[in-house]
């Protein structure tokens, strides 16, 4: 398996981009350490969350996030639950399932160094 982490997003116009199965996202997940596969109004997703120090901190969260997903070309849906709790879901809207990129995308995100933002009280992933 190559490291996700080093591979490109593909377009989601990709005529020939279509959701992977269940089977393909199983094996997969392994490699995105802290994401879970959840399936939501019948699609499969990928989603993590993370208990930040602050409301700001949150916001500078999803900052950092966005500059890996518009490099990448591949938004996740991001989420501020309360004032400190992230919530990130990633799939390809465009086929209405996971593809790599939503791996690619997970696997860049987990690269980034978020602790200076993260609470360090017990159950933060």
């Amino acid at each position: 398996m190559s490291d996700l982490s080093t591979k490109k997003c593909v377009p989601c116009n990709a005529k020939d981009l279509r959701p992977m199965s269940d089977d393909a996202a199983h094996k997969l997940i392994s490699q995105v350490t802290g994401w879970n596969l959840v399936t939501k109004d019948g699609t499969m997703k990928l989603q993590r969350t993370w208990k930040v120090k602050t409301f700001l901190k949150g916001l500078e969260l999803f900052k950092l996030v966005a500059n890996v997903a518009e490099a990448e070309g591949h938004h996740p849906d991001l989420h501020l639950v309360g004032w400190n709790n992230v919530k990130i879901d990633i799939w390809t809207h465009a086929v209405g399932g996971l593809t790599e990129n939503d791996f690619i995308l997970a696997s860049k995100i987990n690269g980034l160094d978020l602790q200076q933002l993260l609470s360090r009280k017990a159950g933060s992933n």
